[in-house]
């Protein structure tokens, strides 16, 4: 017999919360079984990557920075040239420096049908070295941030452990909830040698950057193949993939503006514009025409100009700086220097918007420093908690098991909460086949113990 903790219509049993409990717990223990090790990979190499013009300034300094002089800066054909001339090959990109102590960058398409970054001193016009193309340290935290180096397949963790990433912060709020305990609620019991310790450190961290862990998993998932790329291809518009609102007239080719140089995410599929003086009757106005160009028009410091590939190409000038209303892309024909589209944050749809807004902060640009130390912090914490889950499960794990949480007395109880999870699988599919593998995985589990406990019912 149990004591009802309600009594009358509807009564709620002690054996009736304890299962509830049990359940919560044993999927809280699946969640964090799949999500802890990219949590804390994923908070290590964030960490870093908040800090990434920094980082890069210090470890390539020999190449990033220069001494500002009183000289105008040479022009851009003019770095092109010593870019080639020291590195044979075709200029692909030319990228203004972004500020009076920076160095400018080529990329150079060599023979060996290879890219490099070649940095050279704006105001002498003398190449400084170089490196691959995206080479510095920080594209290297950040294509191991996105498990770009692992392919495509590796790549669709991302959104499942996003996805498992929300339902570890809510089961663990429900396991955390006080419950008529004082103790381990927003304070840390007792010293590391005990449980007890590593217990209350998990759930007071748990609470305090739950909330960022559910908003760094939402806006972490544009980036995830399968969901990032329907709301991309819906978010983006019906108009050539341009974001809803910028209506053009004008021929547009087959290549991808991220074909040609890194774009906002809402701006990924959007087509680049043609050039429509490829008879021979103009001559090309030249990179120098194409940047005063870019700048009257006021693009941000730090602009990348991507050049012709083709007689039908275009000059297309980008610039995605930490203010979010300085973003730009600007596509020029290459004979008439007109623009034939410019294209601004104001120009996003609102899905475009608050997604950008989002991915912006997860990126630690929106709010300079505050953000960084803010987005810091939460890095450290989860880092923290993580840890701190292992050495728990660590110090009450069986000798010889898993340290699977206890099943309900009632199975029945998990109705509820597979409803919620079958909810989340629908809105992120690689979730809901994770989902799939996960219940086979604990049926197998109690399938087993069960064998162990009855032999005889083999």
């Amino acid at each position: 017999m149990t004591n009802p903790v309600i009594t009358g219509q509807g009564a709620v049993s002690e054996t009736d919360r304890s299962d509830l409990y049990r359940a919560v717990w044993r999927w809280h223990f699946y969640a964090g079984l799949l999500v802890l090790p990219f949590l804390i990979t994923l908070s290590i190499t964030g960490a870093l990557y908040l800090f990434r013009d920094e980082i890069d300034n210090f470890v390539h300094a020999d190449l990033k920075r220069v001494a500002v002089q009183q000289a105008e800066a040479v022009a851009p054909s003019q770095m092109i040239a010593a870019a080639l001339h020291a590195h044979p090959g075709k200029a692909v990109k030319f990228t203004d420096p972004p500020r009076s102590d920076a160095s400018a960058e080529i990329t150079v398409a060599t023979a060996d049908n290879e890219r490099i970054a070649v940095y050279v001193d704006p105001y002498e016009g003398r190449v400084l070295g170089t490196l691959p193309d995206r080479g510095t340290v920080m594209w290297t935290v950040r294509y191991l941030h996105s498990l770009r180096y692992f392919g495509p397949t590796a790549r669709a963790l991302i959104e499942i452990a996003g996805g498992w990433s929300i339902l570890l912060v809510g089961t663990g709020i429900f396991l955390w909830w006080p419950r008529g305990r004082k103790g381990g609620v927003i304070s840390i019991r007792a010293t590391p040698r005990r449980r007890v310790f590593w217990r209350d450190l998990h759930a007071v961290t748990g609470l305090f950057v739950g909330g960022v862990i559910v908003f760094l998993a939402i806006t972490g998932m544009p980036w995830s193949n399968v969901w990032g790329g329907k709301v991309n291809e819906w978010a983006n518009g019906s108009n050539f993939g341009y974001p809803s609102g910028v209506r053009v007239d004008v021929p547009m080719s087959d290549r991808k503006l991220s074909d040609t140089a890194k774009t906002s995410w809402t701006l990924e599929q959007a087509q680049i514009p043609e050039s429509t003086g490829a008879d021979g009757a103009a001559p090309a106005i030249g990179i120098d025409a194409a940047a005063e160009t870019f700048d009257r028009l006021g693009l941000h410091d730090g602009y990348t100009i991507s050049l012709p590939g083709s007689p039908n190409g275009v000059y297309t000038g980008s610039v995605y700086p930490d203010d979010l209303h300085q973003q730009r892309v600007v596509h020029l024909d290459q004979y008439s220097g007109k623009a034939l589209v410019d294209m601004d944050y104001d120009d996003y749809g609102p899905a475009g918007k608050w997604l950008e807004f989002g991915i912006n902060i997860h990126m630690g640009q929106q709010f300079g420093l505050a953000n960084q130390l803010l987005l810091l912090a939460a890095c450290l914490a989860i880092i923290a908690m993580s840890v701190s889950a292992a050495v728990m499960w660590w110090k009450r794990r069986p000798a010889r098991g898993l340290g699977v949480p206890p099943m309900p007395s009632d199975p029945r109880v998990f109705r509820g909460l597979l409803a919620i999870l079958v909810i989340g699988g629908v809105l992120f599919p690689l979730v809901g086949l994770s989902l799939l593998a996960m219940l086979a995985v604990d049926w197998t589990i109690r399938r087993i113990s069960k064998i162990r406990r009855h032999p005889r019912m083999a």
